[in-house]
């Protein structure tokens, strides 16, 4: 009985400190500044393969990935993007750019641990999970695909 009082009082106090959002702004903000990353995307893209007009649409896809990715980590590092995911929320994460924030933002956060122990170990403390799953996903896929030729 003491423990579910307590636990009512902690709910109160954690529901009155919640910071409230309007959910129509945070859906349209999320939905434009996602736009406007893809669209900056496709620009990219679009010069790429207008200043390299023999380049293949494969390569450039890559150049574009490589640049988006420089931009979200760069405006990472100097603090643009945390301003940026405070604003747009979601339509900041699920972009590229997002991924590369998300390994940029603790690398930069745990630099005063030193390089090793650190940069590097905390890089991947958002994204690793992601990045395992999706190389083990990959080896499995092609192991079948190797040896069955179901794929």
């Amino acid at each position: 009985m003491k423990q579910e009082k307590r636990n009512q009082a902690y709910n109160q106090y954690v529901e009155a400190r919640i910071p409230k959002t309007k959910p129509w702004p945070s859906l349209f903000n999320s939905f434009w500044v996602g736009g406007l990353i893809c669209v900056l995307g496709q620009g990219i893209d679009e010069l790429i393969l207008y200043i390299f007009p023999y380049m293949s649409q494969q390569s450039a896809w890559t150049w574009t990935l490589i640049v988006l990715i420089f931009l979200a980590s760069f405006l990472t590092g100097i603090g643009v993007y945390d301003k940026i995911g405070k604003f747009a929320g979601g339509g900041s994460i699920v972009p590229i750019t997002g991924f590369s924030n998300s390994i940029a933002s603790p690398a930069i956060e745990f630099k005063h641990e030193g390089i090793i122990y650190g940069t590097c170990v905390k890089m991947f403390s958002i994204a690793g999970p992601v990045i395992v799953v999706g190389v083990v996903a990959s080896i499995v896929v092609g192991l079948v695909y190797y040896f069955v030729g179901l794929i």
